[in-house]
């Protein structure tokens, strides 16, 4: 009976002919090959590695317990869990009382809260992980990378060795396997990466740089990568941003602020960058050895930064210090008429006033916070001498790139923020909210937002013109192709080839749209750079957290990396000619023809404890022609 085992044994099949008797071995033999995951921010287990004993609480802390996340400690001991969870927000060192470190494996990135309700809710890679296990790929052959996301980049490497750490993994898999790697990067993780392939430029030498990322990587897979930043930091900076847990606005706010980590992922300008006093080495010693900001004239003609509109505006209240934030026992007796009527200024800021400061500096007599992040972000960031993160990203030297995002969902672009009378960590509030959605600014309160909107908006959480920077990384030709995320028989497919493409502008693909149907837009490039492929996939709806976890993303990847290895494929890319089910669960009952969907691919088989019809619906293989169709 036909199952999933066979269709690993017809993918060795294919294999042996791929790496086989001629002489030479294949980098690309799917045997050969390695994934290496880097997770998103928040998205790795930290496990205790102390004790703490919590008063009022049954529940302790003793080392190896879970801290993030453990929703039961959070609900029961707060404070504890706090101190387990806080860093000094000036050196990045634990709380007296307990130190937390990340987990690490597989274990510690497929969910956050293990639990029969919990772990559903908590899932970040398992799904991912679980089709690897469906289409044969061995344990080893999956490597996760875990981190503690709540540290500055230069502080990983100098606390935990990561980036170290890292150039061995891949160095590991190399020997284990025998060949290159798949690197899967998902948010943060994009922002880890980058810094990696810059660390490791002071690793190895400069000419043998290109040499050693052509052999231990093969491909990169940046999903839902915050190019340019992210708005939602803004607002989980000055005002709190749970992330869905049980704990208010303040107390996120106070966390949040206390990781060096809480700036990495801010907005900044697309027309600023840092020259790296380090790039000598690479340029035959002609550029001088100091760091210099230095902004292109259009970053001053619009003073948006590349952004659709400014990201804060803030109202500063006309008493300063700690007036501003009065202590509780303040707050009933304050008057705060004389507030109103001295008209408090409102200050606009850019992109570019965040990443260098200058927002910080305008409110340092306004929020205790700002003095301390200032410090981290000229520390960890502008000063930073591998690299400014806070500075656009150019194509990584990789020879195959793919760029993941999702598109057309409303997401948050700039906030309105006023004093709120309260005490730290609660002193601002915010006032209003500008979205983008559907080429159109929009605000909360339903005021006239002018700017200027992407033709589409981002993932809910990073807006799309930091999503779409990659499509800078296209060459000036650029093949188009959008087909529906679901199975279809390609009667929907829209193709434009050699399509024109200028550099630091938007590539609109003049298609159609069907209501109601999801889309998956594919830019292609193969030619600009010899010997190098570019690609970028846009998925309609696709959330930011949870583009991971789709069976469109996966399908997709699947027969990418099956493309590669087979010694038969003519194109460059997949064929997007039709998408048919893959798996099992892809096939289902047609109610209204009364049999399974895709006969082609899909027969009824019952097995005993099926429990509907379309649970007996299955795969059927004839042969080999079921992964043949997309070469």
């Amino acid at each position: 009976m036909p199952n999933k085992p066979f269709l690993f044994s017809v993918l060795l099949t294919f294999l042996a002919v791929a790496g086989g008797d001629s002489g030479e071995p294949s980098e690309l033999d799917y045997s050969k090959l390695s994934g290496i995951i880097i997770p998103g921010f928040a998205s790795t287990q930290l496990r205790a590695w102390s004790i703490l004993d919590c008063p009022y609480s049954p529940l302790d802390f003793n080392p190896l317990d879970l801290v993030w996340l453990d929703t039961t400690k959070l609900l029961s001991a707060v404070n504890c869990w706090l101190k387990c969870m806080l860093l000094d927000p000036y050196n990045q060192t634990d709380h007296p009382d307990c130190k937390s470190r990340p987990d690490s494996g597989l274990s510690g990135i497929t969910e956050l809260d293990p639990g029969y309700i919990t772990g559903p809710l908590s899932s970040v890679w398992k799904e991912w992980i679980k089709w690897c296990i469906e289409f044969g790929i061995e344990a080893n052959a999956i490597i996760a990378v875990p981190y503690d996301w709540r540290l500055a980049p230069s502080m990983l490497e100098e606390r935990d060795l990561y980036f170290h750490k890292l150039k061995l993994t891949f160095e590991t898999a190399f020997k284990l396997r025998g060949g290159p790697s798949l690197v899967f990067a998902h948010s943060l993780g994009n922002n880890v990466f980058r810094y990696f392939l810059e660390w490791l430029k002071l690793e190895i030498a400069p000419k043998h740089y290109i040499e050693w990322l052509d052999q231990h990587i093969h491909a990169y897979f940046a999903v839902a990568a915050p190019l340019l930043g992210a708005t939602e930091t803004v607002e989980a900076t000055l005002s709190g941003f749970t992330f869905g847990l049980p704990v208010s606005e303040g107390t996120a706010r106070l966390m949040f602020n206390s990781f060096a980590s809480s700036l990495w992922m801010m907005p900044f300008s697309k027309y600023c960058r840092t020259s790296n006093k380090y790039f000598k080495h690479f340029s035959g010693g002609k550029q001088a050895g100091t760091h210099t900001y230095h902004c292109e004239e259009e970053e001053f003609k619009s003073n948006l930064s590349g952004w659709p509109t400014k990201i804060i505006n803030i109202e500063i209240p006309s008493t300063r210090g700690f007036e501003a934030y009065p202590s509780f026992s303040e707050i009933p007796e304050a008057n705060l008429s004389g507030m109103e009527c001295g008209l408090p200024t409102q200050l606009s800021f850019s992109a570019r006033e965040i990443a260098d400061g200058t927002f910080f500096k305008a409110i340092e007599d306004y929020d205790p916070d700002s003095k301390r992040l200032l410090y981290q972000l000229e520390k960890s960031y502008i000063g930073d001498p591998v690299l400014n993160p806070l500075t656009p990203w150019d194509r990584p030297p990789i020879r195959n790139v793919f760029c993941i995002y999702g598109t057309n969902s409303k997401t948050k672009v700039g906030y309105y923020f006023a004093p709120s009378g309260k005490p730290y960590p609660d002193n601002w509030i915010i006032t209003d909210v500008v979205s983008e959605y559907e080429g159109t600014l929009v605000s909360r309160s339903g005021n006239l937002v002018e700017g200027n909107p992407g033709a589409i908006s981002g993932d809910e959480t990073v807006p799309y013109n930091s999503l779409s920077w990659c499509k800078n990384w296209l060459g000036p030709k650029v093949n188009i192709t959008r087909a529906p995320q679901p199975e279809h028989d390609g009667s929907d497919v829209q193709i434009d080839l050699n399509v024109e493409h200028h550099d630091e502008e938007d590539i609109v693909p003049n298609m159609t749209r069907l209501p109601r149907v999801k889309y998956i837009t594919y830019y292609e490039d193969s030619e600009s750079l010899p010997g190098k492929r570019t690609a970028v996939w846009e998925l309609d709806k696709a959330n930011h957290r949870n583009i991971v976890r789709s069976s469109v993303l996966m399908r997709e990847l699947w027969l990418e990396m099956w493309r590669d290895i087979h010694p038969d494929a003519k194109s460059e890319f997949v064929t997007k000619a039709k998408r048919g089910p893959l798996r099992d669960e892809d096939c289902y009952w047609d109610y209204g023809k009364a049999r399974c969907a895709w006969p082609d691919y899909c027969e009824y088989r019952y097995v005993f404890g099926d429990v509907h019809l379309g649970q007996s619906c299955r795969l059927r293989y004839t042969a080999a022609e079921l992964l043949l169709h997309y070469l």
